[in-house]
């Protein structure tokens, strides 16, 4: 299946225009070819490929709409790394394995204060059409702790850290929910405040076993545990 991304609206799909250049200039792709675009909100159009000079359309052969979504939701709320690459990578595996959403944390601890949030929501794009996703997952704008525990419910919420002195779930212990949202910090973890605060919420805290893992490696865990309760 060769899937680009584009707008899907009264029975009619419109390829994206970076997606028409990269069919045209990079694949160099035939007229006729048979193609399929999602709008990444669960519309899938199937059709052929219609090359007229730089532009790439579409001759719909068929819509589907309202395709299934991923269950369990999973929303990660991970600090970035201060190397980009590792934070890039855990976008792009998390994505792959059907996470719902991500949100980029800033912690007292977090060393990397500036982050291009629309390349990433460019990799998620770009990893939902390589594993054929036709829900592409919410990515949010970089957010403090403090804001974004406002809008949380601590009954489906879990926050994974390294602190051996406080009370810690296995992973196995959580009951099933609809949707999920866990808490990975940054290199260095949460400071205890951010630890003690979040149990305050109400907030548990879960163990990812005997070994640190890296934050990015937490989180493709957590991803790969979810993406285990969905097969």
């Amino acid at each position: 299946m060769k899937l680009f991304f584009g707008e899907i609206a009264d029975g009619k799909a419109i390829i994206n225009d970076e997606e028409q250049q990269h069919i045209v200039k990079v694949l160099r792709m035939k007229d006729g070819e048979e193609i399929y675009v999602t709008d990444g909100k669960g519309n899938l159009a199937s059709g052929t490929l219609m090359i007229e000079g730089k532009k790439a359309g579409i001759k719909i052969l068929g819509i589907k709409n309202n395709t299934p979504e991923f269950n369990p939701k999973l929303h990660i709320a991970i600090a970035p790394t201060k190397n980009i690459d590792r934070i890039e990578f855990f976008v792009e595996k998390a994505v792959e394995m059907g996470i719902y959403e991500i949100t980029i944390l800033q912690t007292e601890k977090t060393e990397r204060k500036n982050l291009n949030i629309d390349k990433i929501r460019k990799q998620a794009v770009a990893a939902s059409k390589q594993s054929l996703r036709f829900h592409f997952p919410v990515i949010n704008d970089v957010m403090k702790l403090s804001d974004f525990l406002k809008n949380m419910d601590p009954e489906n919420t879990f926050v994974a850290h390294c602190n051996e002195n406080l009370e810690r779930i296995h992973l196995n212990e959580i009951p099933t929910f609809e949707n999920y949202t866990f808490l990975i910090g940054p290199e260095g973890d949460f400071s205890d405040k951010e630890i003690l605060f979040l149990a305050e919420k109400g907030i548990k805290a879960v163990s990812l076993g005997n070994q640190r893992l890296r934050t990015e490696t937490a989180g493709v865990f957590v991803a790969a545990w979810n993406y285990n309760r969905m097969i």
